[in-house]
């Protein structure tokens, strides 16, 4: 029996719709996060949800499978490197959905799709005083004229 196996389509045939979700997951391992629509965000949330359990299992079988869904030996790199490894005392729930609000264009529900574990942001470095800084410049200006 079929029941509950109902697929999201997504205005889309079945090709273009597999690879719109290979293409949505694959900017969501490079980027880390994706702004998109809210049912889109939806239907790439399980496949995301696959390849970091394909991740976490780490066999040659495994990348392999990785790579026949995502079509980019780059993004399995990462996938396997980096992403799977932060989740590896994790037993689901990879990914959020963060929903934002209504499309500027034409009011479609949009959210941000990302990982539930992502690095943190590197800090900056303290931004000099413009004064300073143009002194030093001045300074260098002068010992270059003589």
């Amino acid at each position: 029996m079929r029941h509950r196996r109902r697929t999201v389509k997504l205005g889309r045939t079945s090709q273009h719709r597999d690879s719109m979700l290979a293409n949505l997951v694959g900017s969501l391992i490079l980027h880390e996060r994706v702004r998109t629509t809210v049912a889109r965000a939806k239907a790439a949330r399980p496949v995301a949800e696959k390849l970091v359990t394909l991740g976490k299992k780490g066999s040659l079988h495994h990348r392999r499978q990785a790579i026949a869904a995502l079509h980019e030996n780059g993004l399995v790199h990462k996938l396997f490197a980096e992403i799977a490894p932060r989740f590896k005392n994790r037993a689901g729930g990879y990914t959020r959905i963060l929903k934002l609000g209504p499309r500027i264009g034409d009011g479609a529900p949009t959210a941000l799709l990302e990982w539930v574990e992502r690095p943190a942001p590197e800090p900056e470095a303290p931004k000099e005083d413009k004064g300073k800084a143009k002194a030093a410049k001045e300074d260098k200006s002068k010992a270059a004229k003589k």
